[in-house]
């Protein structure tokens, strides 16, 4: 099992997690990068996330990034039972997480 399958499972089975502020709400900021592919498991669930460096993050790794404002143009947001990361409501589907190309 690869190693971002083994993440998002981690991450699927979490039942004590922390709720999130509003204060972390994404702002225009260069420090932030921008999520530009992600992976999808054979459910079609997105388990890991390429920036625009070329770095690669599984799902907990984005959560945690994005949480910390490292991440640009995404939301995380408490349902289920966990956090779950999305992309921020701008009414443009072509720039929705589930929208972008794979890697």
């Amino acid at each position: 099992m690869d190693r971002f399958k083994q993440a998002y499972d981690q991450y699927r089975n979490q039942t004590n997690v922390n709720e999130i502020s509003e204060e972390n709400e994404t702002n225009s900021n260069p420090n932030q990068e921008k999520i530009i592919a992600v992976r999808k498991n054979e459910d079609g669930d997105l388990i890991a996330f390429q920036t625009e460096s070329g770095r690669e993050l599984d799902y907990l790794e984005a959560l945690s990034e994005a949480k910390a404002g490292k991440l640009a143009h995404v939301d995380v947001f408490h349902k289920y039972g966990r956090d779950i990361l999305r992309s921020e409501p701008d009414g443009i589907s072509e720039n929705n997480l589930n929208e972008l190309p794979g890697f």
